[in-house]
């Protein structure tokens, strides 16, 4: 159960369970312009257009993280309330680093994080905080059919030095 400022948020700004990541979310903006799939990196092509652009609300709990996964373009976050959080991203030649999301830039949390193209990522707070609000934003637009889930069994097993943190940032 969210503590009663992090349902305040999830109520003041309508967010929903997000229905596979983890946590909770509302999409804010989808660009009414489209790239056509033939113009599309190849990453994508093959699943019709994608729109120019998104924007979301993502919100973490204690009792929620954003499972292990990577799409195909970047990911732009941006910290608005709460935090810190955790972020794992593992390149896809197994660099693996770790991020800490936050507004204490003095004390080396970054308010803003980009996660690059095919990179593995998940996210979880730090001990003792309750919550964090993030913005998300994607060029070209999110699409369910461009997410990956990642599998723990053959995450630890690609990325055995980032074991411990990918056995808390998956489910399946």
């Amino acid at each position: 159960m969210p503590t009663p400022e992090a349902q305040a948020i999830i109520d003041a700004l309508q967010l929903q369970p997000h229905p596979i990541e983890g946590g909770y979310f509302r999409e804010t903006y989808r660009s009414a312009g489209t790239v056509p799939d033939a113009e599309l990196p190849a990453g994508y092509r093959g699943k019709g257009p994608r729109s120019l652009g998104t924007a979301i609300y993502y919100l973490l709990t204690r009792e929620t993280f954003s499972e292990m996964h990577r799409l195909p373009t970047e990911e732009v976050f941006h910290v608005y309330l709460g935090g810190p959080a955790r972020m794992l991203q593992i390149d896809p030649d197994g660099t693996h680093r770790e991020v800490i999301l936050g507004t204490d830039v003095l004390a080396g949390q970054q308010p803003q994080v980009v996660v690059p193209p095919n990179v593995w990522q998940g996210t979880l707070l730090e001990p003792g905080v309750e919550f964090i609000l993030v913005g998300a934003t994607m060029a070209p637009g999110f699409d369910y059919a461009d997410y990956e889930q990642g599998r723990r069994a053959d995450l630890v097993a690609r990325f055995p030095q980032a074991a411990a943190l990918i056995e808390k940032l998956t489910r399946v």
